[in-house]
This record gives C-alpha cells, structure tokens and sequence, in this order.
C-alpha cells in the first residue's frame, strides 16, 4: 500500500515558541503537541517523536509496539524532567496513523491525551480518536455536547498526557483499509479554532495533501491563532476495499485516568 502525506505546522499568533511537533514516515505518520514552560513542551515532542522514528525505521510494526512505543517515550520524557529541574512538569500528547498487518493490512488509529486523528470516507467525516479530556469525559457521559465542549471553559484540562505519572494508557483503534479514504492528523490548536464541519469542507473539496494542511493551518491561525497549530493528511493512493464491515477493534491497556 502506498500513500501521499503532508504536514504543515505554525506557531500561530500569541505563541513565542512552536511546541508542536510532525512526523511522515514510512509506516508511521504522527502528531505530538508538547507543554511546559521554558521550551520543554517543544523538548518532550521532539523527543516523543524521535522514539516514534525509531520504531517506524525498524518496520513491522504490531499493535504491541505501539503501546510500548508510547510508554518508553513516556518514560524519556520524565526522566528528562526529573533531571532537568527548570522543564519539570514536561508533557505532551500524542496521536497518529500506522499501517500494520493483522490477517492483512490494517490501520492502527492511536492516541493519549487531545490531539486528533480523523477519517474521511465518502464525504463523511467522522473523529477516529477519543480526546483525554475532562469535558470530553462530559460529552460520554451526556452532560453537555460536543459543541459546547469546543467553547468549555476547561476544554484544555487533559487527563492523560507521556511524561506524567501515573503513565498514560494509549487508546489503540484498528480500521480496516478503504478505497478512497482520506486521514488527518492535528493538534487541538487546529480543533480549538475549526469546527469539524469547516474541517470536513476543506478536506473534501483540497485533492493534494499540501494544500490541504497548508489551508487548515491558514484558516485557524486566521480563526484566531491562539495556539500552535498542526496538521497532517495522509491519502491512501493504492487502498484496496475490505469486505469486513465488522465495527473497529478498540485495544486498550486499561480505564482512562483521571
């Protein structure tokens, strides 16, 4: 299977310093949205990142792997803070896209914390992640909705992130490969400023990846820019149909942590 990916990424409009962090490989296409004052945020993506290219280099990638992936990233980050005393409290999330085999290929969707993955398929857009987040908690439980989540005056509280302890639990989906889908991968400074409908828009109606992210990116800074903003689509370019329409598999370590 081959596939076309993108990235673009801006500090947006009142940050100093990006903390975000992309990464396109070979099997593995990532987004990692760092935090902590005095750069670490920029220092704990970076580093998840580069654990990430580790694992992607070494191909034949298992789910197992991505749970261990993310731990031991978890790991180095917290390490780091415990030696470096000015970046304590170091962390970010992390969400992405890697192609596996299980009885063929697969996609294996990933994340802790609120960065995002998305599909599109047919003109539909649907959230292929689950946010760790204490107003996402809310929406699950129907307390408010989705929409006034996105305007929740704690919609920045995370409950998972790699550099915290207890360590996270990542949230591994596996998906089936179809014709014609289309995948984003972005930080909530992209979610914080447009609503999946105008996601959706840009998405559709953008065929090269480039100008797809590069569009996104432009229109949430435009939107307000009030975080570091990225984003990365990934096409398919040789996707055969599936003939299982089985729900997708959710793998889970453990309950979430809050």
């Amino acid at each position: 299977m081959e596939v076309v990916a993108a990235l673009a990424s801006d500090v947006g409009r009142w940050r100093q310093i990006n903390e975000d962090s992309g990464y396109v490989g070979e099997s593995m296409w990532v987004v990692a949205d760092g935090m902590g004052g005095h750069a670490a945020g920029d220092v704990a993506s970076t580093m998840a990142l580069e654990v990430v290219q580790t694992l992607d280099q070494r191909g034949g990638i298992s789910i197992a792997d991505l749970h261990e992936v993310v731990a031991e990233a978890s790991r180095a980050i917290r390490a780091y803070g415990s030696q470096h005393p000015d970046a304590a409290g170091l962390g970010t999330t992390i969400a992405g896209l890697a192609a596996i085999d299980v009885d063929g290929p697969r996609w294996a969707v990933f994340n802790v914390g609120d960065s995002r993955v998305y599909r599109l398929l047919g003109g539909r857009l649907e959230r292929a992640t689950v946010d760790h987040t204490e107003v996402e908690q809310f929406v699950q439980a129907g307390v408010i909705s989705a929409d006034e989540a996105r305007r929740h005056p704690g919609r920045n509280v995370i409950t998972q992130s790699l550099g915290s302890e207890p360590p996270p639990r990542t949230d591994v989906w596996v998906l089936p490969v179809t014709a014609g889908e289309r995948f984003l991968v972005c930080s909530d400074g992209l979610t914080g400023e447009l609503s999946d409908d105008a996601i959706r828009e840009v998405l559709t109606a953008a065929e090269d990846p480039q100008e797809a992210v590069d569009t996104l990116v432009r229109l949430a800074v435009e939107a307000g820019g009030h975080d570091n903003v990225t984003a990365l689509v990934v096409d398919p370019t040789r996707a055969e149909e599936d003939d299982d329409d089985s729900e997708p598999t959710i793998i889970r370590r453990g309950p979430w942590t809050s």
